[in-house]
């Protein structure tokens, strides 16, 4: 009986430690204001010609290189091979 009690003692903080803890998935968001550019997918590209925007906005044609950094409120229209608008969204 004693054994018994001291392996548990003994496994109670080693067990704690196998314990796996997943990260919350992240929730997307638009602080950007995507969603209210979301009516120009499948508009050619040169819509964007002349609006304005009140925050920073990149234009990714086809094929270019772009970096990888992340900024929510970015907002991001994605065009594809005939310059039509296929994707707005942050980052």
């Amino acid at each position: 009986m004693k054994h018994a009690i001291v392996a548990v003692l003994i496994a109670a903080p080693v067990l704690a430690g196998c314990v796996v803890t997943t990260p919350a998935p992240i929730e997307p968001t638009d602080a950007c204001g995507a969603s209210a550019y979301q009516y120009l997918v499948g508009k050619p590209g040169v819509m964007l010609d002349g609006m304005r925007f009140s925050q920073d906005v990149r234009v990714i044609q086809y094929g270019m290189a772009v970096t990888m950094d992340y900024r929510a409120d970015r907002l991001n229209f994605r065009l594809d091979r005939r310059d039509v608008i296929e994707q707005v969204a942050c980052g």
